[in-house]
């Protein structure tokens, strides 16, 4: 016969509570635990970093970009007259001198009008001479006038006088004496105006002469701008150089119109070069002209100096012109891609490191420094200084000797240490 224990139900129930509630306790403490755990740090294959060194000394500060090589004498050659392309003389890339001709132009109708003004210059010079003949003649006529007025007043003026002295002595009528004194005064009167006349006349010819002449001096010099108006239909180099190209946007052709300042060409000296070099614009603050310059041609390097920085920023960049100061290398030729080195300044005793990725000058960063003979790596902020082509300034942060990581770790952001494999 069975007996009921009700007690040990109870036992039973009690146990399986307290374990129930054990095992949520153990499941609650582990999993707080795991969530307070920080994460393994990554591993990281040291050849794929780079790393560098600290080092106390002196820093050379400079700035580096790519650009080409320019001519410093660059001549556009324009059309000064307008005309349709009838032949081209010389293609891009030949050497040209001053009189050297690009380009054949024709215009009929400005090849008339300087033979119109051929004939109308002809036609003014004879008329002009026959200006000349008839003044002349009119000049002579005058002053055959002005000479027989001037006999006709000396001998009336004998003889008024012989009759005056015939008057006093009673052998003429006094009134006779008044009559020859009258017509003597009369014909010296008319002598002074003749005289006023031929003056006045000489002035008038020398004024007609000079009208005519400025008329003729118009004349010539119309023709003269024609005839070379016409001249310019043969379009020269105009200097001595290399022709670099032809035409402004695109080339040339036969029977092309072109009006008056079209580009032709472009000339160039191809031994006077320079570098147009493109430096990041937060980077040119420091360039100043004078300062020193290499420029790098890939078949040799040549010394220059600053001597322009454009004011304007295009594409984040800012143009620095070097003037070459050394012999230009085989091969260097306007349009060749060049690297150029600006020299900033000298720092004299700072701490510097090789410049890492993506740290920029004057801020705030952090950088990983290696531990534990190199195994591994922790994070620890650093304050940069000036900072040049290929190292930068230490002002906080690390010592000399310390070993940091140069290469991009961005993907390891999210940890303060890595270890190194």
């Amino acid at each position: 016969m069975d007996i009921a224990r009700p007690d040990l139900a109870r036992k039973r129930r009690r146990y399986r509570l307290l374990l129930l509630l054990t095992t949520a306790a153990v499941v609650a403490l582990i999993s707080l635990g795991v969530s307070r755990l920080k994460p393994a740090a990554p591993a990281v294959d040291k050849a794929s970093i780079v790393t560098g060194t600290v080092k106390r000394g002196p820093m050379l500060r400079e700035v580096r970009g790519t650009g080409t090589l320019v001519p410093e004498d660059i001549r556009w050659i324009p059309a000064t007259s307008a005309g349709r392309i009838e032949q081209i003389r010389v293609l891009p890339g030949a050497e040209v001198q001053a009189d050297t001709v690009l380009v054949e132009l024709s215009n009929p109708e400005l090849v008339k009008e300087a033979s119109d003004a051929q004939w109308q210059l002809t036609a003014q010079e004879a008329q002009f001479e026959k200006t000349q003949v008839q003044l002349e003649s009119d000049r002579l006529t005058q002053e055959a006038t002005v000479a027989r007025i001037k006999t006709d007043y000396e001998q009336a003026k004998l003889e008024a006088e012989a009759d005056e002295g015939l008057a006093k002595e009673g052998l003429m009528a006094v009134l006779s004496a008044k009559g020859s004194r009258t017509r003597a005064d009369n014909l010296a009167a008319s002598y002074a105006l003749e005289q006023q006349r031929v003056t006045i006349g000489t002035k008038e010819v020398q004024a007609q002469l000079k009208a005519q002449t400025a008329e003729l001096e118009k004349t010539r010099a119309q023709l003269e701008l024609k005839r070379r108006q016409v001249e310019a239909l043969k379009v020269r180099a105009g200097v001595a150089g290399v022709l670099q190209r032809l035409g402004d946007k695109e080339p040339l052709q036969l029977g092309q119109q072109l009006g008056v300042g079209a580009s032709v060409g472009r000339v160039a000296n191809p031994t006077r070069l320079k570098a147009e070099i493109k430096i990041a614009e937060t980077q040119a603050k420091d360039i100043q002209l004078g300062q020193s310059a290499s420029i790098d041609t890939r078949n040799g390097t040549i010394p220059g100096h600053v001597v322009r920085i454009d004011p304007a920023v295009q594409a984040n960049t800012v143009t620095v012109d070097v003037a070459l100061d050394g012999t230009l290398p085989k091969g260097a030729r306007p349009d060749l891609t060049v690297e150029g080195n600006i020299t900033l300044e000298h720092l004299e005793d700072v701490l510097y490191v090789g410049r890492p990725v993506n740290c920029q000058p004057e801020s705030k960063t952090s950088l990983f420094k290696l531990v534990e003979g190199g195994k591994g790596a922790a994070r620890v902020p650093v304050v940069l200084g000036r900072s040049s082509v290929t190292t930068i300034e230490v002002k906080e942060g690390l010592q000399l000797d310390d070993q940091v990581i140069l290469s991009d770790l961005s993907q390891w952001d999210a940890y303060d240490r890595i270890r190194l494999r």
